[in-house]
């Protein structure tokens, strides 16, 4: 919906903007989303089986009965009746929303599933069921998921390799285990020291930054984090960092790697 001004966006080896008409029809099979609110990403005019079925309709051009029995059976795998096909989305739960943007996103069979803080509106309980869902599909299926959160313990459990955004920029990337219990850049590391302690041990005041966060409008020059860095080099406030593994599959975005080298 929003046209990209600069980058590349590569699924599989393609550039996805030179992709136009047929070329670009099939690949939105390949790729779906689940959007973060699910009461915002489901008309409210349409009942359960218009909106799961659409991409069936359009991709696949099935049938009224051979896209409800579709449906119908996507709908059980994630854990909804099918007998309330004819509800609308304010009938439903917030968590069964969201299994409905799930059932919706997984009817084409992707390839690729982009997960926009799919847990982030829903209760604690409702969002270990989703998550637990997640998991159980993924292995089910052969998905791949690129699943966006600001939740570290959701990221601890669900992510294989993480790559930490600091205003639009990636600081660091790696295994998952790796970076949350070994993170080598130190807007990481703050990142870490922001999450409250179950044991209340840590001093209040421990880990927490100097200063405001930059405009993400007006981004700093050289590293998006040097005004609030710690250990800011006067290299950080001219040239941004490239990424360097300081660990085999682990990359950091610092000037601290290449001037302790």
């Amino acid at each position: 919906m929003i046209e990209p001004t600069a980058g590349t966006v590569r699924f599989d080896g393609t550039d996805l903007r030179t992709l136009d008409g047929p070329e670009l029809r099939r690949f939105r099979r390949r790729a779906q989303i689940v959007f973060q609110v699910p009461c915002a990403s489901l008309n409210p005019r349409r009942t359960e089986a218009e909106i799961v079925s659409l991409g069936l309709v359009v991709h696949e051009r099935l049938d009224r009965a051979a896209a409800r029995a579709r449906v119908a059976a996507m709908l059980e795998r994630v854990g909804l009746s099918a007998a309330h096909l004819d509800r609308c989305p304010h009938q439903f739960s917030g968590g069964q929303r969201q299994r409905i943007g799930i059932a919706r996103a997984l009817v084409l069979r992707p390839e690729l599933l982009v997960l926009d803080e799919p847990v982030s509106a829903l209760d604690v309980s409702i969002q270990a069921q989703i998550l637990a869902l997640l998991r159980e599909l993924q292995e089910e299926l052969g998905l791949t998921y690129l699943f966006i959160a600001h939740d570290l313990a959701v990221v601890a459990h669900v992510g294989d390799r993480v790559a930490v955004l600091c205003l639009g920029r990636i600081p660091e990337l790696g295994p998952t285990r790796v970076v949350l219990a070994e993170p080598a850049h130190p807007y990481t590391r703050a990142l870490l020291a922001a999450v409250p302690p179950l044991d209340g041990r840590r001093e209040r005041g421990a880990g927490r930054l100097a200063g405001e966060p930059p405009s993400p409008v007006r981004p700093p020059a050289g590293c998006r984090f040097h005004p609030r860095c710690p250990h800011a080099l006067p290299v950080c406030r001219e040239l941004a960092p490239a990424l360097l593994e300081v660990a085999p599959g682990h990359a950091s975005a610092c000037h601290l790697h290449r001037a302790a080298a």
